[in-house]
């Protein structure tokens, strides 16, 4: 399991990472990373980045890593090279002007074609931890994270003849789980979600939670700005076309 490679720069390496590939070490498992492939491939990214603090007081090494997507998050990623392109991707993350796109599949029929999700997102005390949306009384202790959706198409799995909506998501911020945790908050969570909608069926054949980073828009040190696109997997492939209308 392998990320494959969308573009490539002196600066920067764009990949489409697969399902089931970690991007860094959490400090608790051993199994290959994002990070192992990059430090394979382009050892002189050792120096560059910064390392993480596990909760168990080990240091992670992050080789280019500017931001990150879950472990069964399929979709683009970009890496940097060089620490001064990682200083720019850094500040362009930081200030909200990157553009992401998000492709998921949810539960249910949204009542609305569109909408922005505007929600403060919380740490919950739990096993696994989760995050969660706050309460009205914790919300001037946190951040405001922005979730612009719109739906893409309503149908069914043809299976179980359950309604689903294929939905595209634009982040506005970059808040841990959020596309997970507002679309929870939105009442239809992500199909094979076992965090966000543990117990429900993971429908349309998907043995992951179905959600895809499809597309990344920023500026390259280079001074380009650019958008890339990662071609959905074969899982969402085949959910598609297992999706009746």
């Amino acid at each position: 399991m392998e990320p494959s490679i969308l573009y490539e720069d002196a600066d920067v390496v764009v990949i489409n990472k697969p399902a089931g590939l970690i991007v860094h070490s959490d400090g608790r498992t051993e199994e290959p990373t994002v990070a192992d492939w990059a430090l394979a491939r382009y050892p002189m990214m050792a120096e560059v980045g910064e390392p993480w603090e596990s909760p168990q007081g080990e240091i992670i090494p992050r080789p280019g890593i500017v931001h990150r997507l879950d472990r069964d998050t399929s979709g683009v990623l970009i890496l940097a090279k060089t620490q001064e392109a990682y200083a720019m991707l850094k500040e362009q993350f930081q200030n909200r002007t990157t553009e992401k796109v998000y492709r998921a599949f949810v539960y249910g029929h949204p009542a609305h074609d569109s909408g922005t999700i505007e929600a403060e997102i919380v740490r919950i005390r739990a096993v696994p931890p989760r995050w969660g949306v706050a309460r009205a009384r914790e919300e001037k202790k946190q951040r405001v994270a922005i979730t612009d959706w719109r739906v893409l198409a309503r149908g069914r799995d043809g299976a179980t003849n359950e309604t689903v909506a294929l939905i595209e998501a634009h982040p506005k911020t970059g808040r841990t789980h959020q596309i997970r945790v507002h679309l929870k908050h939105l009442g239809h969570p992500v199909v094979g979600d076992k965090l966000y909608a543990n117990g429900r069926p993971a429908l349309l054949g998907f043995s992951r939670q179905a959600l895809h980073a499809f597309s990344l828009s920023l500026m390259l040190p280079s001074g380009e700005r650019c958008t890339f696109e990662a071609p959905v997997p074969g899982d969402f492939a085949a959910a598609t076309a297992r999706f009746a209308a």
